[in-house]
Parts: structure tokens; sequence; C-alpha cells
């Protein structure tokens, strides 16, 4: 186990890497192939109308008119051991980790991330424990009463939540339950002042973000339940006298948790890295909102960042699935 741990975990770093490099590129080397020049670059970082020695400066300071790679060594460097900026008259340095300075709102990405990450946590970790357990459980009553009302009406309510977009259904829960049935709160309390109304706040967002990924979740877990619930081993267990309990969730749901794990950390690790629509509609100040807010003021930096965090949440979320696999599975141990 310790040895799979340890090829998993040289895996997720050199995964990273690569995503770095390749997010590294789309920003900084794509535009040169597109035919932006260093001056157009640089200019990204000063604002409208600069003087010519303004983007020299840039130029000079921010290591621009360098090669790719360099800039990328420089880059990585900065994250582990910071970085320093000549701003001319003044220099700022970033602290590790240092995913970048912003040189429009003057100050450090990394600070805005994890200022906003809680909201943003709070916001993924409540609506996936809700998408879990009920699209999970619609899915094997639907299983095993195919056909039936309740299998009807769980699908009926799975296809209307794929169906219908988030601006929509977010919208109509604040309409409703904020606004026409003041029930829920308006504005986000950390968890660590009011649990109460950390919860109250955020469950119409929950719910709104729930009910797409639910619809997923028990449509899933419905076609694989039925698929296991007609093998031999199934027969087998209910012929030796196990109770039907045992046998759906011991047996039948167990087949059945593999590509749930797999979705459930691609998804929980994508919504780290900010739920866009949700955090904008509701008004909450998570890493969505802050970049949704750097592409509208065109801030290179904090957008790098955001992407880069994304990233890195993918990757551990599925670092964590590979984990689950070896501790459900042994054989995947030899893999």
């Amino acid at each position: 186990m310790i040895s799979y741990i340890i090829r998993r975990t040289i895996a997720a770093v050199i995964l990273l890497l690569v995503v770095a490099a390749v997010t590294f590129g789309i920003f900084f080397l794509l535009p040169r192939l597109a035919g932006q020049t260093v001056d157009q670059l640089a200019q990204q970082y000063i604002g409208k109308n600069p003087s010519p020695a303004d983007i020299a400066a840039v130029k000079r300071n921010l290591g621009l008119d360098q090669p790719v790679y360099i800039q990328f060594w420089h880059f990585i460097k900065g994250i582990v051991a910071g970085a320093t900026y000549d701003l001319g008259p003044t220099t700022v340095h970033c602290d590790a980790p240092c995913f970048g300075y912003s040189f429009k709102t003057h100050v450090e990405v990394w600070p805005q991330l994890t200022s906003r990450l809680p909201v943003t946590i709070s916001l993924a970790a409540g609506a996936a424990v809700l998408w879990l357990v009920s699209g999970v459980t619609a899915g094997v009553i639907s299983a095993l009463k195919p056909g039936s009302i309740l299998d009807r009406l769980f699908m009926g309510v799975a296809l209307s939540g794929v169906s219908l977009p988030m601006f929509f259904t977010g919208q109509l829960a604040l309409l409703l339950f904020t606004f026409q049935w003041p029930i829920f709160g308006r504005t986000y309390v950390p968890f660590t002042e009011n649990p109460s109304q950390w919860a109250n706040t955020l469950f119409p967002a929950w719910c709104s973000l729930a009910l797409l990924y639910s619809a997923i979740y028990a449509r899933l877990t419905r076609s694989g339940m039925l698929e296991t619930m007609s093998e031999d081993y199934i027969r087998t267990a209910r012929a030796k006298g196990l109770r039907e309990r045992n046998v759906v969730v011991k047996h039948g749901l167990r087949s059945v948790l593999t590509p749930i794990i797999t979705v459930f950390g691609m998804d929980l690790g994508l919504l780290l890295g900010g739920a866009v629509i949700t955090e904008t509609v509701f008004s909450l100040h998570g890493i969505g909102e802050y970049a949704v807010k750097s592409i509208q003021d065109n801030d290179l930096p904090p957008i790098l960042g955001v992407t880069l965090l994304a990233a890195f949440f993918v990757v551990f979320a599925n670092f964590l699935v590979d984990l689950l696999y070896a501790a459900a599975d042994p054989r995947v141990r030899l893999s």
C-alpha cells in the first residue's frame, strides 16, 4: 500500500507540473504564436494608454522579453520560494506560494484566493453531500422498482435537473425562498461565526447546485444497479437467505460505487476550483466570482492563479480517488 501511495504521489506531482506548464503556455506562449507582441502582452499589466517607457520597464522587470521556458522557471520558483517584483521606484515581495501579483489592484493573488476559498469550499461541500445522498438513494430505489411511480418520479426530476440551467434554478430559488418568502438569509456568514446562519444562507445555493448533479448520480446509480442486481452472485446471496438490505447495500451498491467515486472526485475537484455561475447568481464572493471579476478587468495574474488552483484541486481529487480505489479493491494496488 505504501509503494502504491508513493507511485501515485509522484504521478500527481508530475501531472501538476505538466498542467502548470500547459496553463502557463496558454497565457504566455499561445498569444505570441497568434501574433501578439511582447509589448502588447506587457500592456495588459499596465492598463490603457501606457507610455513606451512604462512598457519597456514592465518587460524588463517581469522578464517578458526572456524566453518562455525561463519565464516558466521563474514562475515555478515563485510558487516554491516566492518572488520579488521591481516596480521602478519600489519593489514588492510576494511570499511563497506566490501565484502572481496583480498590477491593477496592487495585491498578491494568493491571499485573495485563500480569503475566498472558504466560501467555495462551503458551497461545494454542502452541495456534494446533498447530491451524493439524494442521487444515490433515488438511483437505488428506481433500480429496485423499475417502472414504478417512484421510478418515473425520480427519473423525471433527474431529467429536469439536467435540463434546467443553473442560472434559472438559482434565480428561481432566490425569488421564492429569499425574496418572496424570506426563509433563508441573503448575506454569507462564515461557519466559525455562526454555523446555523452559515447553513441557512447557503442552503438555496446547495439545493440549486445539487439538483443539477444529483440527476447525473441518480441515472448513473440506476443503470449500474439494474445491471448488477441481475448478476448470478446476487441470486446466490438471496438463495443463501441474506436479508434484502444486505444484498442491496453490501453486494449490489458496493459494485456500483466505483464509477460513482470516479465521477464524484472529478465533480468535487472542479467545483473547488470555483462554481462560477452559482457564486455569481447567489452573490457569493468565492473563487468563481473572483475569476469572473478578473476576466472582466482583464487582470492576467489572478486568472492564471485561479486556473492553477482549479487544476490542483482536480489532480488532488483524482489522487484521493486512486487511494479509495486501493482501499476498496486490493487488486488496484498492483496496477
